[in-house]
This record gives structure tokens, C-alpha cells and sequence, in this order.
């Protein structure tokens, strides 16, 4: 055996025996769930706040590139009403660019504490520019700053030009509080699927999916 199948084999071992859903967990009984997905995702998303989760609206955004390959990042989540999940970004970021080439997604959000995991797939519009311009200025000076710099996820060779830039930018927006970037987006993503999983210690999970049709939302239990 050789060094590295060596480390590998031990990594095996040492994830393996990593304790996961630790706490106690929430109960979640399907057959009494709202009949609206957004109740329910608020539900848990207020028992994650209320519960001291870290960063409960914290979630992963999956994305395709032209290509097809999936991408993925973390985001934080603006809003949920009946339109959808909003997240916001740059539309010359790599997400954004993805987005205006296949405009739909994915949203994961994981409450380790709880258990508890919520997945969200669907189509994704842009915001008007009065809901996009209002996202911007609700930003801090610095987060306004570096997205009038349009560089998110270019190759960086020289910090020293990228605090210079960075500086030249927050003296912009110092002088001009009420700027805006036209770029900056506001999404939704509009779900067709939603999916709400409850771990539970004998790993007999509870899975509940929300699926879209033209007459409202149905709600089917999935195997775990």
C-alpha cells in the first residue's frame, strides 16, 4: 500500500467516524404541514434563529454554466414570499452570467443543529432596476464599492491595485451616496420543486416534497 492510499484510507476512517445529528432534533410530522412550502420554510427558518443556528440564512446556490458543468456558491438569502427565494449579485459575476444563459437553480439551505435541510429548484428572474437599486444601497459602503469595480472572481496579480481600486470607489460612493450599479441584480428564483428533509438518528429520515402544478402545490413523502 502505498503513502497515499495509506492517508486516504485513514481520511475514510476518520470521516466515518465523525458524529453527525448530535443534539436532539426537531420533530416533523408530513401530514400536518402547511399547504404553502414558504410556510413552512419560514417556520423553520424562525426555530433555526430562535435556536441560535449560525447563519440560518446562509445557502448554497447551484448553477450551470454554458457548458452544462455545475457551479456552486454560498449566498444569503434577501427574501421568501409567495414570488420565490430572492438572492442578489453581480450580472457580470460568473453567476450571473450563468443565470442570463440558463436562467434557473438550485438553493440548499442545512440547519446542522436541527437536522434540517431545505432544497429549492426553479426558474430565476431578474429584479426591476427600481428593486435592484434599492438591494444596492442597502449594502455596506465597501460591498458597494467593490461591485462598482465589476472584477468579482477575475484573477487578482497586485492586492496593492485592488485596495487602491477599492479605495477610489468608496471615495465615489462617499460622494455619491445615492449611486447605483446598474449591474447589480436582484433575483427570484420562482420554485417548481421544494423539499424539506428531516434527519433523524435511526437514519429513517423524513422527506417531504412540494411540487408545482397548475392548480396549486402537492405534497409527497419520499423514500430516504
Amino acid at each position: 500500500m502505498t503513502a497515499g492510499s495509506k492517508h486516504a484510507e485513514g481520511a475514510r476512517r476518520w470521516l466515518r467516524g465523525l458524529e453527525v445529528f448530535a443534539g436532539p432534533l426537531p420533530e416533523f410530522d408530513p401530514a400536518v404541514a402547511p399547504a404553502d412550502p414558504v410556510r413552512l420554510f419560514l417556520s423553520w427558518l424562525v426555530e433555526a434563529v430562535a435556536d441560535g443556528v449560525r447563519d440560518p440564512h446562509a445557502m448554497t446556490l447551484s448553477t450551470v454554466d454554458a457548458a452544462g458543468d455545475p457551479d456552486a456558491r454560498m449566498l444569503i438569502l434577501k427574501g421568501v414570499d409567495a414570488s420565490g427565494w430572492q438572492f442578489a449579485g453581480h450580472a457580470f459575476s460568473p453567476k450571473g452570467g450563468q443565470l442570463a444563459c440558463h436562467p434557473r437553480a438550485a438553493l440548499t439551505f442545512y440547519w446542522p443543529e436541527h437536522g434540517r435541510q431545505v432544497r429549492v429548484r426553479g426558474i430565476v428572474t431578474p429584479g426591476s432596476a427600481e428593486d435592484n437599486a434599492a438591494d444596492f444601497l442597502g449594502r455596506s459602503a465597501t460591498a458597494r464599492a467593490e461591485s462598482l469595480l465589476a472584477r468579482q472572481s477575475q484573477y487578482l496579480m497586485d492586492t496593492a491595485e485592488r485596495d487602491q481600486a477599492l479605495e477610489k470607489s468608496l471615495a465615489l460612493i462617499d460622494a455619491e451616496p445615492s449611486l447605483v450599479d446598474s449591474a447589480w441584480t436582484l433575483y427570484t428564483l420562482a420554485p417548481a420543486e421544494v423539499e424539506f428533509w428531516q434527519a433523524a438518528k435511526s437514519r429513517a429520515h423524513t422527506r417531504l416534497r412540494y411540487e408545482r402544478t397548475p392548480d396549486g402545490w402537492e405534497r409527497f413523502q419520499l423514500w430516504s
